[in-house]
């Protein structure tokens, strides 16, 4: 199993990290993607790299961070450049749910992104909330420059899905898809193709059933496997060689 969206430098994690890569290991997880979503908590991602083999790490700004984390595609560039283990550019993206920066800041910094992981040629982890919209147009505007899109912690509409799909995108599950209420997204996962799904935690937020209301970390991904291999009517070690073979061609090809 592959964790591809993770956050070992927050809290809880970060200050457990070893025993949460054990717990990871003991429960068959093979690679881990920790992503960026600061300036200063890039520092953090690269310190972690150094801990372990099978953890890699990206460069990014989260939506939310955009007012005060600005960073143009040249920096962005700089900083991945870094380490070959920094294989992808986000989490960037757009973020209308909560606006803690201003619509501007975000689409500006969403660019930026978009422009770096064309220049480098490395996937684009993209973070929709009450955006889609603006979402699918920003990135249709570069669909001929064929940037690799990853559709983090997907939860959007089947509208959506449709039109991400012909931007040749993947799209991530995460523990959401376990929820009771989420038979929507349930639905939209089922009409997905194999070739483009992906898992994820996103911990330490967005804990699975049945471990709800712990703080989630990267062992936990096997229930969001079990749950997406329901969905799609395969066994969980298919689902498992999958979603590795197609974190593989996206991230490794």
């Amino acid at each position: 199993m592959i964790d591809s969206h993770c956050h070992l430098d927050h809290e809880p994690l970060y200050a457990d990290i070893l025993e949460v890569l054990k717990r990871s290991k003991e429960n068959g997880v093979k690679k881990i993607l920790t992503i960026c979503t600061t300036v200063n908590g890039f520092t953090n991602i690269k310190d972690i790299l150094e801990i372990d083999d099978i953890i890699y790490g990206t460069f990014g700004i989260h939506p939310h961070e955009t007012e005060t984390n600005v960073v143009d595609k040249n920096t962005i560039v700089k900083n991945i450049n870094q380490n070959s283990r920094l294989i992808g550019v986000g989490e960037t993206g757009l973020d209308f749910y909560y606006n803690h920066s201003k619509k501007v800041d975000q689409i500006k910094s969403f660019k930026e992104h978009i422009e770096a992981a064309i220049d480098i040629n490395l996937p684009l982890i993209v973070h929709s909330r009450n955006a889609e919209k603006e979402t699918f147009e920003i990135l249709n505007d570069y669909k001929n420059q064929n940037p690799k899109i990853l559709m983090h912690c997907f939860g959007g509409s089947y509208a959506f899905f449709k039109n991400m799909e012909k931007l040749n995108s993947y799209f991530s599950a995460s523990g959401i898809i376990t929820f009771k209420n989420s038979s929507e997204l349930q639905n939209t996962f089922t009409k997905i193709p194999n070739n483009k799904l992906l898992v994820e935690t996103d911990s330490p937020f967005l804990s699975p059933i049945p471990m709800r209301g712990k703080k989630n970390e990267p062992s936990f991904i096997k229930y969001t496997l079990k749950k997406l291999s329901e969905l799609k009517g395969v066994s969980e070690i298919e689902m498992d060689n999958l979603t590795t073979k197609n974190f593989e061609t996206l991230f490794f090809n």
